[in-house]
């Protein structure tokens, strides 16, 4: 399998007046084209990491690595302008929610225009049609309503959609997706599902589908990497998630509610301090 990124011992850290928090502590991995997992707790480090990839670390923070390559570019080494021609083009993130990362005094339409008007050259004819076909290719049903529509005019599951489409209107090769269903119901995380898993199929993306719903990522990625205090304790099959060794992860699946089974309370993991040795 060809690699489309290459992470090798990614740190992320934050001076601050107490010391410096280390957000992530030396993350490595390979990406192909092919859907990856990486699930943990909230503050393990999962969304750092992929905003290191995009880029998006705010400026008071320290990002460094062994390696971070995508497709041939050294993306430590490129420069502010390499990093926003990269960003929507060729790499893409979907946040999770929508309510805060679509400008809310702009169109739906004109933001997915927008979008695509930054990287190519096309017309205001031609960057409405395409827009109106991805936001058809994300199954919304009337795309020519919604393109006039606000923010504030749709849906959480309809604005999610938007925000999909406008990530891969200028057709990436890689997309990171932060937690794209979390606000959803779950009929709707079941659509938005579907709907990527269809996308990246026929696009031949990579793609890094961060969450912290085990059950979730099991079933919709290849493989999974399970980090904990800003490291990866464990990476493996999607597929053999319920086969997992470490005891973190053992941890997290026995914490999980069992249909047909009555578990009041609910286990509480019992973390070991030398998990985030």
């Amino acid at each position: 399998m060809t690699e489309l990124l290459t992470v090798q011992n990614l740190k992320v850290s934050y001076p601050t007046r107490t010391g410096v928090i280390e957000a992530v502590r030396g993350v490595s991995f390979a990406l192909g084209k092919e859907r990856l997992g990486i699930v943990g707790e909230s503050g393990s480090g999962k969304s750092q990491t992929g905003r290191a990839i995009m880029g998006l670390t705010p400026k008071h923070g320290i990002v460094s690595a062994d390696k971070l390559d995508f497709n041939g570019i050294d993306l430590l080494a490129a420069s502010a302008k390499q990093r926003r021609q990269l960003r929507g083009k060729r790499i893409a993130m979907v946040l999770q929610d929508p309510k805060y990362s679509l400008d809310p005094v702009m169109s739906i339409g004109r933001q997915i225009c927008e979008t695509l008007r930054t990287h190519e050259r096309v017309g205001n004819a031609e960057a409405r049609d395409r827009a109106l076909a991805m936001l058809e290719a994300v199954q919304i049903r009337d795309p020519k309503r919604v393109f006039d529509l606000y923010p504030h005019e749709v849906s959480g599951g309809m604005g999610q959609r938007a925000m999909i489409a406008m990530m891969l209107i200028a057709d990436p090769e890689l997309l990171i997706a932060d937690e794209p269903t979390s606000a959803l119901d779950v009929t709707v995380q079941l659509d938005v599902l579907r709907i990527m898993d269809r996308l990246v199929s026929e696009r031949g993306m990579g793609l890094i589908f961060v969450s912290h719903d085990l059950r979730l990522v099991s079933s919709f990625c290849d493989r999974v990497i399970v980090m904990y205090a800003g490291k990866v304790v464990e990476e493996l099959k999607a597929s053999e998630l319920k086969n997992a060794r470490h005891p973190y992860t053992q941890g997290l699946l026995n914490c999980m509610p069992q249909i047909g089974e009555s578990r009041h309370p609910l286990p509480v993991l019992d973390r070991k301090p030398e998990w985030a040795a």
